[in-house]
C-alpha cells in the first residue's frame, strides 16, 4: 500500500500520454474540400449534369468505376445507362476526365483529405495538368 501514490501517478501519466493526440487536436479538423465546378469543360456543357446525381457521385463514385471496369474488361460492355436514361461511354478518360480535367482539383483534393489511395492510375495514364 506504500506504493499506491506511485501507481496512481503512473496511471495519470499513462492516461495523459495515451489521450494526448485526441485532446491536443480537438477542434482543429481541416475543412472539407469543395471542388470548384468552374472548369472550362463544364462551363461549355449545355446541361451541367454528371453521369449520376451529385450526392451519389460523392459517396459511391468508386463503386461506379469498379462496376464500369468489370463490365468493360470482363463483359465487353461499353455503354452505361444512367438512372435518368441517358447513355454514357464507360471510360474514365473519355467520360469522367472530359469534364473533371484537373486531377489535382477533382481527385487529389478529396482523396488526400480522406486519406484514401484509389488504384485508378495503376491501369490508366495519369492526366497531365494544364498550368
Amino acid at each position: 500500500m506504500n506504493d499506491s501514490r506511485y501507481i496512481i501517478t503512473g496511471l495519470i501519466v499513462f492516461i495523459v500520454l495515451v489521450t494526448f493526440p485526441f485532446w491536443a487536436n480537438a477542434g482543429k479538423a481541416a475543412p472539407a474540400p469543395a471542388p470548384s465546378l468552374d472548369t472550362p469543360a463544364i462551363q461549355q456543357l449545355p446541361e451541367k449534369q454528371c453521369v449520376e446525381a451529385t450526392a451519389y457521385m460523392r459517396t459511391d463514385h468508386m463503386k461506379l468505376l469498379d462496376e464500369w471496369r468489370t463490365q468493360v474488361v470482363r463483359e465487353g460492355k461499353r455503354i452505361y445507362v444512367a438512372s435518368n436514361g441517358k447513355e454514357y461511354e464507360m471510360s474514365l478518360e473519355k467520360t469522367c476526365l472530359e469534364c473533371h480535367s484537373s486531377k489535382a482539383q477533382f481527385c487529389d483534393q478529396c482523396h488526400n483529405y480522406l486519406d484514401v489511395q484509389p488504384d485508378c492510375w495503376t491501369c490508366h495514364i495519369e492526366p497531365k495538368e494544364n498550368k
